[in-house]
């Protein structure tokens, strides 16, 4: 181990001096942290039921120099219990966005990775934290980028997957998989902080910025009224098709040009149908 591994990771002994038990002080890399560019990624916690799991998430978000929280539908919040566990990073429950909607906390966001440890009947593109950091340390040039966990006993629900580009699965051993949600954000945003220290390689430059959420939400809700007026698509029996072709298009993550073009192309359907 080299020494300066060695001088960040032990604790000195002055240092342990009149610290309570299980609060042990850590040295840091804060000699890295004025070249760590300003991250723009927002953790969104989903229906979190203990608010001791949300400071405790704050808490290390700060640690890797993340600041945007946003809750959907917490439990309790604010609440001792979080102020308590986010150790001195109570800066980032103050300025929490709490919105009732996944859709609200992702309004503005271009890219959006979902935690999941359960199999799907529908296949999602699956990354691990690492490749994860990485995609999303790059969609951040582009815009605002999120990262979305779900309540503690269920997780995400596939109608929260919906919204998402992609799954974010942490492999854990198979005997004991659960992971506590802070623990998971602990492990994305210290991958987030590395990701975001090496050197970006060149990146395709599109001549127009990524559709944001808001504006893809509303391409989906336009193409599913369409497929249903050309009877393409049985309301009464839907299946999974407006599933399938949201994975296409998150696949194909058109820009705001590309998509104002196809919703020119179904507006000129529209106007089709209702001249016959």
């Amino acid at each position: 181990m080299s020494k300066n591994w060695a001088n960040s990771l032990l604790a000195t002994s002055q240092g342990l001096s009149g610290q309570a038990a299980g609060a042990l002080e850590y040295r840091t890399f804060s000699d890295l942290s004025s070249r760590t560019p300003l991250m723009s990624i927002r953790i969104v916690l989903v229906g979190t039921t203990h608010p001791g799991n949300i400071g405790a998430a704050a808490r290390a978000m700060k640690n890797m120099g993340l600041s945007d929280l946003a809750l959907v539908n917490p439990r309790y919040f604010p609440h001792e219990d979080a102020t308590a566990r986010a150790s001195g990073a109570t800066d980032i429950l103050e300025n929490a966005m709490v919105v009732t909607s996944l859709a609200d906390a992702l309004t503005d966001c271009v890219y959006v990775a979902g935690a999941s440890a359960r199999s799907r009947t529908i296949s999602w593109p699956s990354m691990g934290p690492r490749d994860c950091a990485e995609r999303m340390i790059n969609e951040c040039n582009e815009g605002k980028v999120a990262a979305v966990f779900g309540p503690e006993k269920t997780g995400l629900h596939n109608d929260d997957l919906d919204l998402c580009h992609t799954l974010l699965t942490i492999p854990t051993d198979p005997g004991f998989s659960s992971l506590n949600l802070a623990m998971a954000v602990q492990v994305l945003t210290y991958e987030l902080r590395v990701a975001s220290m090496l050197q970006a390689g060149p990146a395709f430059e599109s001549e127009a910025p990524p559709a944001t959420h808001e504006e893809m939400e509303h391409f989906y809700t336009h193409l599913e009224r369409v497929l249903e007026d050309i009877r393409f698509l049985d309301p009464e029996n839907p299946r999974h098709l407006m599933r399938r072709l949201r994975r296409l298009f998150i696949r194909a993550r058109p820009d705001k040009n590309e998509v104002n073009i196809l919703r020119g192309i179904l507006t000129a359907i529209d106007n089709q149908e209702n001249s016959d």
